[in-house]
């Protein structure tokens, strides 16, 4: 009987509880924290990561400032678009529509209703990672992700487990793309100098 009734429903009770604290979350993002200013602020900084294009500056004004590794830099700058261009071909395979919370219409415009996952979300993970291989702080760069993404869900356009799912999505193609990415390296000692031989 229970089998029966969990095949009619689609879905386990722990898939229920997931999406049920989903809910709740993005509510409590929709309900606090909200006044005229605090919208209007959010809702502008939050274009800064439309289609990656805060993260996609900072990779070329890194090809253009660090030529030493043009390369390294061109390739954490693929990573975020990589990861952009993933993420708007998953979303119509998902299929899955953006809030709706009655009485809480969304605060900004969005360019398609399709919600999963945040492409903000996957280029600013996306950008973090690669960026701070190449020797960028990471608490800034992470804080900076962490609030683009967070953006999207105070204004109503994404559930919070979109963010989740951009953020992995972000993190992966940039882990994939920038594994040889490496700091500037510290010049060694040279060991004939070093060693005190005339």
């Amino acid at each position: 009987m229970a089998r029966a009734k969990l095949a009619a429903d689609g879905r386990s009770p722990l898939v229920a509880r997931l999406r049920s604290l989903d809910q709740r979350l993005l509510l409590l993002a929709r309900t606090r924290g909200h006044t005229t200013g605090a919208e209007r602020a959010a809702a502008r900084f939050s274009r800064l990561g439309e289609h990656g294009a805060l993260w996609l500056a900072v990779g070329m004004a890194g090809q253009l400032l660090d030529r030493r590794r043009r390369s390294s830099w061109h390739a954490a700058t693929r990573a975020v678009a990589g990861a952009y261009a993933l993420n708007t071909a998953i979303k119509p395979l998902v299929g899955r529509r953006r809030p709706e919370l009655p009485g809480l219409p969304p605060l900004t415009s969005t360019p398609t209703q399709l919600s999963f996952p945040s492409a903000h979300a996957a280029t600013s993970f996306a950008g973090a990672l690669a960026y701070s291989r190449l020797g960028l702080p990471r608490a800034p760069l992470y804080g900076l992700a962490a609030l683009l993404s967070f953006s999207r869900v105070y204004l109503g356009v994404h559930h919070p487990s979109d963010v989740l799912a951009g953020a992995l999505l972000g993190s992966a193609v940039a882990g994939c793309a920038t594994r040889d990415a490496r700091r500037p390296a510290h010049p060694s000692r040279d060991p004939v100098a070093g060693s005190g031989s005339p």
